[in-house]
């Protein structure tokens, strides 16, 4: 089964929500993380998806504080990522309660360093966020288009002994326009490690496309936009996920 997975975008101290990453091109939809991550629970959500927005864009964390105060407040496990490039960056998030970080530009840069971390932290505890556009990885909060090809960096991680991928196609992400269960369904067959689908999630047809693509490691769907928006509620994704 397919777990829905509510998103939370950290911006200025407020959830946000931006069209295809662009700093620029920012919704405000609370001023409060707390209040909206207990929100997301009281609806039905299993787990939280949460984005150091600030943090991606200045290659630290900047929200742990916020952060620390979600985990406290809920009683589902919370996964974070955004601007987590050290060592040190991965314990202090990892204090503040979330059940696993999400490597994004450290591990496209540095694969070589993932069986590392997952040694020291345990693959359970360490994601690596896979952003692509057309296939290609994206890397430093979107704005860096590489070379590398996104199956052959999950390949890398997988190999790695990381517990989950999470794949999003940023052409699609915040634009409402469906999932990409096509290269969703190519990221899960070339890795034995779970992954979750992240970007263009909108609606119960886009659920209903992952689960035929009958991927047992295909364990969960980041939505965001279409939750905020109310185009759907996460009950009706939920029921479309079993």
């Amino acid at each position: 089964m397919i777990t829905i997975i509510p998103a939370i975008d950290l911006k200025g101290g407020k959830c946000v929500r931006l069209r295809q990453g662009l700093a620029n091109e920012e919704t405000v939809y609370s001023d409060s993380p707390v209040e909206m991550a207990q929100q997301w629970v009281k609806e039905g959500g299993e787990f939280l998806h949460v984005v150091d927005l600030d943090g991606a864009f200045q290659g630290k964390p900047v929200h742990t504080e916020v952060l620390r105060e979600i985990c406290a407040a809920i009683d589902i496990p919370v996964e974070i990522g955004g601007g987590i490039r050290t060592d040190e960056d991965i314990e202090a998030l990892l204090a503040t309660g979330v059940c696993r970080v999400i490597l994004g530009t450290r591990a496209c840069e540095h694969p070589e360093e993932l069986a590392r971390l997952v040694e020291k932290f345990g693959g359970e505890k360490i994601a690596v966020g896979i952003d692509a556009r057309d296939g290609k990885v994206q890397t430093k909060g979107w704005v860096e288009t590489t070379k590398m090809e996104a199956v052959d960096l999950a390949k890398q991680v997988d190999a790695a002994g990381v517990g989950t991928i999470i794949y999003t196609d940023t052409s699609r992400d915040g634009m409402l326009d469906g999932v990409n269960a096509f290269e969703m369904g190519k990221i899960c067959s070339a890795v034995s490690c779970n992954v979750v689908a992240s970007g263009g999630v909108s609606s119960v047809e886009d659920i209903k496309r992952l689960a035929a693509l009958n991927c047992a490691n295909l364990t969960g769907a980041i939505v965001g936009k279409a939750l905020y928006e109310e185009t759907v509620s996460v009950k009706q994704l939920k029921k479309a996920a079993q």
